[in-house]
């Protein structure tokens, strides 16, 4: 059973995600909060597994939210729902640490599966968002006078050969069927790379690892 706490300072947009998620055998609603601070103590006393964040709330944001959330160490994963399909947002959201980042226009089948990859470890990013947010990420990156990756990154030092080009690849955007196909792997394998890649970088998901590529110039700018 997945549980699911809604922060939106909406009271029919609550009321729809709940109706919507109640409906589903696998998933229920632990909470709802009207404001980023009511949505931090929900998540303290509830542990959810994942956060519905709306952005624009009174008082606390759903940015400054997720980032308190993500600090504190929980397991608690945050999907950024919102009316707003903004490049900046999508950015700050995920740069805060949530996994995930859908607009409120999506159909109802694309949250609930965007739920379920969030709360498995994975992470989604709504389809329209996808190339955009990759653009607007390399803005918002520090110039560098070289494209060289740091090797004394302490992120990058205990990855193998194959899975610093695989967190290269995951960088680019390949998916998990492309890296295997084009690199001539089993998918399982490919599967197993990112999980250690994971786990050895301390990446939450793949969206934080796409980060971490670009943070470490695995990947620059075109």
């Amino acid at each position: 059973m997945t549980t699911v706490l809604i922060a939106d300072d909406q009271p029919m947009q609550r009321f729809g995600f709940r109706m919507l998620l109640e409906s589903q055998d696998d998933m229920t609603v632990v909470g709802e909060a009207a404001n980023g601070t009511e949505a931090i103590r929900l998540v303290d006393r509830h542990h959810p597994d994942v956060v519905l964040m709306d952005i624009r709330m009174p008082g606390l944001d759903g940015i400054e939210a997720t980032r308190r959330i993500i600090t504190t160490g929980a397991r608690t994963r945050v999907l950024i729902v919102t009316t707003f399909d903004l490049d900046e947002y999508a950015y700050d959201g995920l740069r805060a640490g949530a996994s995930g980042f859908l607009v409120k226009d999506a159909q109802p089948e694309e949250l609930l599966a965007g739920i379920r990859a969030v709360a498995s470890g994975d992470a989604v990013v709504a389809p329209s968002l996808t190339r955009r947010l990759l653009d607007a990420y390399i803005h918002h990156l520090p110039q560098s006078p070289t494209a060289d990756p740091d090797p004394e990154d302490p992120r990058l030092a205990t990855l193998t050969e194959r899975e610093r080009e695989i967190l290269t690849v995951i960088g680019q955007g390949w998916t998990n069927t492309e890296i295997a196909e084009r690199l001539h792997l089993a998918e399982s394998t490919v599967k197993t790379h990112v999980g250690r890649i994971l786990a050895k970088t301390g990446a939450r998901d793949r969206v934080q690892a796409v980060i971490l590529a670009y943070d470490t110039q695995l990947v620059t700018p075109a």
